[in-house]
């Protein structure tokens, strides 16, 4: 059983101006809601300080943004946290519009310099990165996702678009509240070309979210989109079979989305 995650200490909560907020954990977690903050544990603070910085300049007409919070000092990362401003919603199965959402968000984004902490990644997510895009490899478990990624990785062809900054983890971290506009309250940046962030939502979706077998063929007028999916699978079998917490059963599910992706190449 995974420990119960640990709110905001109360110096962390008064830094952002929820000194007298209660912490309420937001679906599970790791983020706590402080009154009108939602705090969350920033380990890596170049990284975090980073994402505020482009949060708070993003504007994608048609998207809510999470909007960073400074400490009453100035700073966006006190005690490894970091804040945004609350939005509401929750992430639901809507998944031809969280598609879109990363279409309209990596045309604002096209711009972005590379971040420099990209470099010095090391977690086991941006080596399951490199690994699809060969530039890197690892031992991956065979009964986890190594073999399927062996079989697939063979399918693998030059993919020409030029790399950009892109948000590799919207799957479950768009929000939506009724008829207002989808939110986006994170940023998990890699260096790929724009359709990667929407290929590993299709990917997810596919494995995870129920999504219908269609999903994959509605995007297919997005630019390399076959080699594209078929990094954004590769990825994802790499993160399972490096992962610890990884099971028979999710692997079954990625199984399915690497089967839908097989028919587009």
């Amino acid at each position: 059983m995974n420990p119960s995650p640990e709110p905001p200490p109360s110096h962390v909560r008064a830094a952002f101006g929820a000194r007298d907020a209660e912490p309420e954990l937001i679906d599970g977690g790791p983020v706590w809601r402080c009154g009108d903050a939602a705090v969350r544990p920033a380990g890596k603070p170049a990284e975090a300080t980073w994402v505020a910085k482009t949060l708070d300049a993003l504007d994608v007409d048609g998207l809510r943004v999470a909007r960073p919070l400074r400490s009453t000092d100035g700073r966006y990362v006190v005690g490894g946290w970091a804040a945004t401003k609350y939005l509401s919603g929750r992430a639901e199965p809507r998944h031809d519009e969280v598609v879109e959402v990363a279409v309209k968000l990596h045309e604002a984004t096209a711009g972005l310099p590379r971040p420099r902490f990209l470099d010095t990644r090391t977690d086991l997510f941006a080596t399951a990165d490199r690994c699809a895009w060969e530039e890197a490899e690892a031992e991956l478990d065979p009964e986890l996702g190594g073999r399927l990624f062996e079989r697939y990785a063979a399918e693998r062809k030059p993919v020409a678009l030029r790399p950009q900054v892109v948000h590799g983890d919207l799957f479950g971290n768009v929000l939506f509240a009724g008829d207002a506009p989808p939110a986006i309250i994170d940023f998990t940046a890699y260096w790929r070309p724009a359709p990667y962030g929407a290929a590993v939502v299709v990917v997810d979706a596919l494995a995870w979210g129920g999504a219908d077998p269609g999903l994959a063929r509605r995007w297919a007028h997005l630019e390399e989109w076959p080699q594209v999916l078929l990094r954004a699978t590769l990825f994802r079998l790499a993160v399972h079979a490096l992962h610890p917490r990884s099971g028979p059963r999710s692997l079954a599910g990625l199984e399915r989305a690497a089967e839908r992706v097989a028919e587009l190449l």
